[in-house]
């Protein structure tokens, strides 16, 4: 199964995310607006919050990808408060028809060195689905 991650971070907390879920799939994480250029199965996309909406940057990265090179997107998200980032790229991305899938990672603040081992794990698993 092919997969890629992609993310945008402003503090390195998503960033981390990213980089572990990524080493988990066997992938190298980019930051968007890194472009797709071929198809894959599984799309891993996290952001952080933002004066509790997604970064600008993210959003347009979001509407421009091309649901015809997605099979299904797997979020992650890094926040101080809450796991809104979640309902608000769903939007984005079911309203393209693009398949979200139910599962996510999440952390809060800087991801630990536990939850960094459970976000590769959570890579691998959904990668090879």
């Amino acid at each position: 199964m092919k997969a890629a991650v992609r993310y945008y971070s402003r503090t390195g907390h998503t960033k981390a995310l990213a980089q572990a879920i990524a080493k988990g799939a066997g992938v190298t994480a980019e930051s968007v607006p890194a472009e797709m250029t071929e198809k894959v199965d599984v799309l891993f996309i996290g952001s952080g919050l933002y004066a509790a909406f997604l970064d600008k940057h993210l959003k347009d990265y979001l509407e421009s990808l091309d649901a015809s090179k997605v099979g299904k997107v797997v979020m992650f998200s890094t926040s101080m408060l809450s796991k809104r980032a979640f309902p608000l790229m769903k939007k984005v991305l079911e309203a393209k028809g693009i398949t979200v899938a139910d599962e996510t990672c999440y952390a809060k603040s800087m991801p630990n060195a536990d939850l960094l081992k459970e976000a590769e794990l959570f890579g691998k698993k959904l990668s090879s689905n």
